[in-house]
């Protein structure tokens, strides 16, 4: 049984933004401590929401580096360091070891995509020139590429392939991937609302973009989830799932940077070739917000 990394709610940090487009280190730091204040269990960096598509690999190891430096073993940081080529990837999660993170995330290939095989090659590649422990990170829906349960079976046989981060949003496929692999591989849900289902089944938790601004309250419902309290875990669920749903009302991390502002943070905007939201989609978001009393709580 490997040791865990993380159980609970970790959040998948955006990147805050100068109007520049340059990354606010200053607003970084600050996120940082509200996170670490308000009881995430783990920081995830440099991932999907914290725009790691966009940023040089200059900006990146620097952004991983500051992260490292100012949590200081406080709670796990979880390097984002994914790419469709397995090289980069090795370079990215060399440097994230350098700088102290704890645990990699990568990423399936994209575009290029890869077969099941490919797949194998791929992270076992990366895992056979790293130290840390590794989380796969399954996003069909914005990759094209599926880990199947089986392909599941054969990584975690690897002693760095520990974990994955699962939004394929699949309930039968990660009952497979648990029954297949048991405790040889952690599963940590990759959709806000689905946390409560897939922490039935087993898994230890979530990688979560609701956390950005509600770390306590998802913090609270992995715990119930992990405490085997899912009535009640169920019930935050319910009370929050329509902020959560309304994160992934344009493309992330569009609709929550644009939170992140609304409630008193200075996100900034997104990199190109992510656009402001609608008219219509940002009235929504905000009047979500508004319905929750989140507008300006943090200003």
């Amino acid at each position: 049984m490997n040791k865990h990394i993380f159980t609970g709610a970790g959040v998948a940090l955006i990147t805050p933004m100068h109007s520049d487009g340059s990354v606010n280190f200053e607003e970084l730091a600050r996120l940082l401590e509200f996170q670490v204040e308000n009881g995430t269990d783990a920081i995830i960096a440099c991932g999907t929401t914290g725009e790691a598509a966009t940023l040089t690999v200059k900006e990146h190891c620097e952004v991983l580096s500051f992260v490292c430096e100012r949590i200081n073993g406080r709670i796990p940081v979880i390097a984002g360091t994914g790419s469709n080529d397995t090289s980069t990837a090795i370079e990215l999660s060399k440097s994230a070891e350098a700088s102290g993170a704890d645990a990699l995330l990568s990423v399936t290939p994209y575009y290029n995509k890869t077969s099941q095989n490919g797949l194998i090659r791929h992270f076992t590649t990366i895992a056979d020139n790293i130290d840390l422990p590794m989380i796969l990170y399954n996003v069909p829906s914005r990759t094209g590429c599926n880990i199947k349960p089986k392909t599941y079976a054969e990584l975690c046989k690897h002693e760095n392939i520990v974990a994955t981060k699962e939004a394929n949003g699949d309930i039968s496929s990660v009952s497979q991937t648990r029954s297949l692999c048991g405790d040889r591989l952690d599963i940590y849900s990759g959709n806000d609302d689905q946390t409560v289902p897939f922490m039935s089944l087993g898994a230890l938790g979530v990688i979560s973009v609701f956390s950005n601004f509600c770390p306590k309250e998802m913090h609270e419902i992995c715990e119930l989830c992990l405490n085997n309290n899912f009535v009640e875990a169920s019930k935050l669920n319910f009370h929050y799932v329509e902020l959560m749903d309304i994160m992934f009302s344009d493309v992330n991390p569009i609709p929550v940077k644009t939170a992140m502002n609304l409630i008193g943070f200075n996100a900034g905007e997104c990199r190109l070739p992510l656009v402001p939201m609608s008219y219509s989609g940002y009235h929504d978001l905000k009047d979500c917000l508004a319905k929750y009393n989140l507008i300006g709580k943090y200003a």
